[in-house]
């Protein structure tokens, strides 16, 4: 009873201006006919059966009202589930408004699955990161456990074994760093493109400087480089192209064996990183760039985390440059940087 209250004075208040239109023109008549003084017979019975039909009137309209009130109340509870729950509309200003509530609803669930979707990701990159960064932390605590042991002894011998012990902790340390720099990536790649600053860069300026943070991997994994420098600028941004070269790099170095070499050069417009490593299946090359996609080669020797490539071509792509792998089992791979912009290379 007292929401059927509530409710009335709702409507009463929302449709008091018709109302009072209602009435006032009503009241045209008796007040005619009394300044004119004319017998009120006829008009009184006008006035009562207006009113009457007037209080029956407004009573339907309140009952489609509170209907409509109730209708909407049960699809509030049911939202945003059943967004269908909403009574039809029967004005045109009801559609505009019941369109809008859909593309909003409409917008609201994309959002939410892109957000779920993004969790996931998220959930699954750490969870594999982790993994990862386990192997260098772990093999850190059993060199650092051998130098201990070595250092007891106090002998040439051992100090020796101590400086190779010292190169190889680098070396995982190394790869400790790698991760976390990747991890930073991979979170600024979703807004990359407000992190650029475009402007004409030296083209061997930006491989020295990521040839220079890997030659300590180059001398302790004995890779031979075979690099001269290129002479080309290129309009491009010097710290993501850098990240690009260096992710290529790091996985020529990875795949290389003893002995084998990398070597960087032009072709055309092209850089190429190409190197004397494992290789990659033919069947693998088309999905090399998919996140989280390791190939038969990365799942056998357990060494890759499937985001380094993926990451390359996030950045290359919204660099506007091209990049594509070729590939052979057993005598190696090209990684081709196409930098061709139109106005990219000089």
């Amino acid at each position: 009873m007292n929401r059927t209250m509530l409710v009335l004075g709702r409507y009463l208040k929302e449709n008091l201006a018709e109302i009072i239109m209602y009435i006032g023109f009503m009241s045209v008549f008796p007040t005619i006919f009394y300044l004119y003084n004319i017998r009120m017979d006829a008009v009184k019975y006008a006035s009562v059966l207006g009113g009457t039909w007037f209080l029956i009137w407004e009573a339907g309209r309140f009952a489609r009202y509170k209907r409509r009130h109730d209708e909407l109340l049960v699809a509030e509870r049911r939202a945003p589930a059943e967004l269908s729950a909403l009574p039809k509309a029967k004005t045109a200003v009801e559609e505009d408004y019941q369109r809008i509530l859909g593309k909003v609803y409409k917008d609201k669930v994309e959002t939410e699955s892109a957000s779920r979707e993004f969790r996931r990701e998220m959930m699954d990159y750490y969870g594999m990161w982790v993994h990862q960064i386990k192997t260098p932390i772990a093999a850190l605590r059993v060199l650092l456990q051998a130098g201990i042991l070595a250092e007891g002894t106090g002998s040439l011998a051992a100090e020796e074994r101590i400086l190779g012990l010292l190169k190889e902790m680098r070396q995982e340390l190394f790869k400790i760093e790698q991760y976390v720099e990747m991890t930073l990536a991979y979170l600024r790649t979703s807004d990359v493109v407000s992190d650029f600053v475009f402007a004409q860069y030296d083209l061997d300026g930006i491989i020295r400087q990521a040839l220079k943070k890997y030659s300590q991997m180059f001398i302790l994994r004995n890779v031979k480089l075979n690099y001269e420098p290129v002479g080309k600028k290129v309009v491009t941004d010097e710290k993501w192209l850098m990240f690009v070269i260096e992710q290529l790099l790091s996985n020529a170095i990875k795949y290389t064996g003893k002995n084998g070499g990398i070597s960087i050069y032009m072709d055309g417009e092209r850089l190429v990183i190409e190197d004397t490593g494992i290789g990659i299946w033919a069947e693998d090359l088309p999905r090399v760039f998919e996140k989280g996609f390791t190939g038969y080669n990365g799942r056998e020797d357990k060494k890759s985390t499937g985001i380094g490539l993926y990451l390359c071509k996030t950045v290359t792509d919204k660099l506007k440059h091209g990049i594509w792998l070729e590939s052979e089992v057993g005598k190696g791979t090209k990684a081709y940087i196409d930098l061709g912009r139109g106005d990219g290379l000089i």
